[in-house]
């Protein structure tokens, strides 16, 4: 046992030397400093056990590093660390060892959850079908001062951060801590709805690493909502500190509080802002989804469906914190902002932060697209309607017709009549629409439609609501592809007729009122692109193309879209260009 005691790290601060559980003069600022009273979690565990333990400190493990022990009826108990795991002996456990663990600890509650009286260890047992205890899971609970660095600029000012994580990663050591500076420091009346104990510690008395912060035990998991509201209501909180969010009723109660104007800081089961948001219990908390149907305009402007997802009210927290490691972190700064680009299929800045050894935080922001409008938008006519496949195809012709004998002179001649290539009709494909119906519509109003037999070789494909609902394999392959689906009320005459009135149009002109280009400017600026899509198909992330008028960003587009590579226009004219990169998984 002495052996153990002398194994510990240098750099812990334990409560023997350290009762009150605080930093005092000496302690640098600029340093991470553990409390973690290791004694008590080792008195409670068996001989056999213990005698393990001191074993790996003559192997040259270090206790600082120690994550659980876990005890399993008939097999032999294991030490797991940060990066590994290893045996404690070879003696098998008992039923008394468990007991004997067990009769230390006291009762465990209703979560099947125990500790030690003012330290942070948490022991979790597992029980057979007539609910006797075969296993024991002993996490040692340590009190980190100075992991708050990563957010504390973001809690100080008052805004409401959720940190999401896998287990073990460290999120209730950071809402301790968190606690603690806003109650110490901050001086803020701060609550911490404490359900398993796990934030302030086992006992009456709240363990010192959560400062001046007050503490209100949960006597039953599943009244954690009701606590998260008597805490607003009774001892009138500036800030409230929830572990675990999990369930839609704390999801309500954690909605509520905010609108009270309280501060909120809690963790919640997830990865990521995605899982949250996908996550139909937990979804409320960044503002929730609905389905809403767009009018034609906006949906065309946003190269989408009539009906999409889109954010349902203002989320409860402002700020979402992504747990990557124990000192790594993403943050979401302006979590509506995150919650409408990720609906809209856009990317998402992360600014990611690392705390360094010295204390000191970096921080760097993921590169991502500058804003919606770094992505085309599509009106619904002639001219923008193309499909990628069919806007290259169309360029590629007219080089073509270019290489195999148009000569510069009737090159020169088009340019001085102020005229491009007239574009072949849209191909459209009708999926549960009357085709015959489709058809008289296209020769009474003499629109440049033609019909496809193949949603593959379409340009458009046309479907009513009722089939729309469905979602048939057709329109989702048609959705994935990138080709525009439009949705009719019904497959009646009149609202055909109001479909196909959108390809009335006079002579098509130039491309979004550009001037003609000349096909050799096309042709240097479509080889810049193949050379950029080879980069990136070589492993670059993104390469920056040169500027160019909006027709030729547009074939620019689709060859990127040939070749399977994502594309998006950025910057102000005259110098908006285009840019290849990977396509997101």
């Amino acid at each position: 046992m002495a052996r153990i005691m002398e194994g510990k790290s240098i750099n812990q601060l334990t409560l023997e030397n350290n009762p009150d559980g605080i930093l005092n003069s000496s302690t640098k600022p600029n340093q991470q400093h553990v409390v973690d009273d290791i004694s008590a979690f080792l008195n409670v565990l068996p001989p056999n056990v213990r005698e393990g333990l001191d074993g790996n400190i003559d192997n040259g493990y270090d206790l600082s590093g120690l994550l659980e022990v876990v005890i399993d009826l008939g097999r032999v108990p294991e030490a797991r660390f940060v990066d590994s795991s290893m045996p404690l002996g070879e003696k098998e456990v008992t039923r008394w060892d468990i007991d004997n663990v067990i009769a230390k600890l006291g009762r465990f509650g209703d979560d099947n959850r125990a500790g030690i009286e003012r330290t942070l260890h948490r022991f979790s047992v597992i029980r057979d079908r007539e609910g006797n205890p075969v296993g024991l899971t002993c996490r040692v609970g340590r009190a980190v001062f100075g992991s708050v660095r990563l957010i504390q600029d973001l809690i100080q000012t008052g805004r409401s951060v959720l940190i999401l994580g896998r287990p073990g990663i460290g999120k209730t050591t950071i809402l301790r801590e968190v606690a603690r500076v806003l109650a110490d420091d901050a001086s803020r009346r701060v609550v911490i709805v404490d359900t398993s104990n796990e934030i302030g510690g086992d006992g009456a008395v709240a363990h010192p690493a959560i400062g001046r912060a007050r503490r209100m035990q949960v006597p039953n998991t599943e009244l954690q909502h009701r606590t998260m509201i008597e805490a607003v209501e009774n001892h009138m909180p500036e800030v409230v500190v929830i572990d675990e969010i999990g369930t839609e009723l704390e999801a309500i109660a954690a909605r509520t509080i905010a609108e009270r104007g309280v501060q909120l800081v809690a963790t919640a089961h997830g990865n990521t802002l995605g899982n949250v948001i996908t996550n139909p219990t937990l979804s409320d908390l960044v503002g929730g989804t609905q389905a809403v149907t767009l009018g034609d305009i906006e949906a065309r402007r946003r190269r989408t469906q009539k009906t999409v997802l889109e954010r349902k009210h203002t989320p409860t927290f402002d700020v979402v914190v992504e747990m990557r490691e124990r000192n790594y972190l993403g943050v979401h700064i302006d979590v509506g902002r995150a919650v409408d680009r990720m609906l809209r299929g856009l990317q998402v800045p992360l600014e990611m932060r690392k705390l360094n050894e010295d204390g000191t935080v970096d921080a760097q922001v993921e590169d991502a697209m500058e804003s919606e409008d770094a992505f085309e938008t599509a009106a619904f006519d002639l001219n923008s309607i193309r499909s990628p496949r069919r806007s290259y195809e169309h360029a590629d012709e007219n080089n073509n017709r270019s290489r195999n004998g148009t000569s510069r002179q009737q090159s020169d001649t088009i340019v001085r009549d102020d005229r491009m290539p007239e574009p072949p009709p849209i191909r459209v494909h009708p999926f549960g629409v009357p085709r015959e119906t489709l058809r008289s519509g296209i020769r009474s109003m003499g629109v440049p439609v033609v019909l496809s037999d193949s949603a593959q070789e379409a340009d458009v494909l046309v479907t009513t609501k009722l089939h729309y609902g469905r979602r048939p394999p057709a329109v989702k392959r048609a959705e994935r592809d990138g080709i525009p689906v439009y949705v009719l009320r019904r497959g009646t005459r009149e609202q055909i007729e109001q479909f196909l009135s959108r390809f009335e149009l006079e002579h098509p002109g130039p491309i979004n009122g550009s001037h003609p280009t000349d096909e050799i400017i096309v042709e240097e600026a479509l080889e810049e692109a193949e050379r950029a899509v080879e980069r990136v198909l070589s492993g670059d992330r993104k390469v920056n193309l040169s500027a160019q008028s909006s027709h030729i960003r547009r074939l620019q587009h689709a060859l990127a879209a040939r070749y399977n590579v994502g594309s998006a226009s950025t910057g102000h004219e005259p110098n908006r260009h285009v840019i290849i990169r990977r396509r997101r998984r």
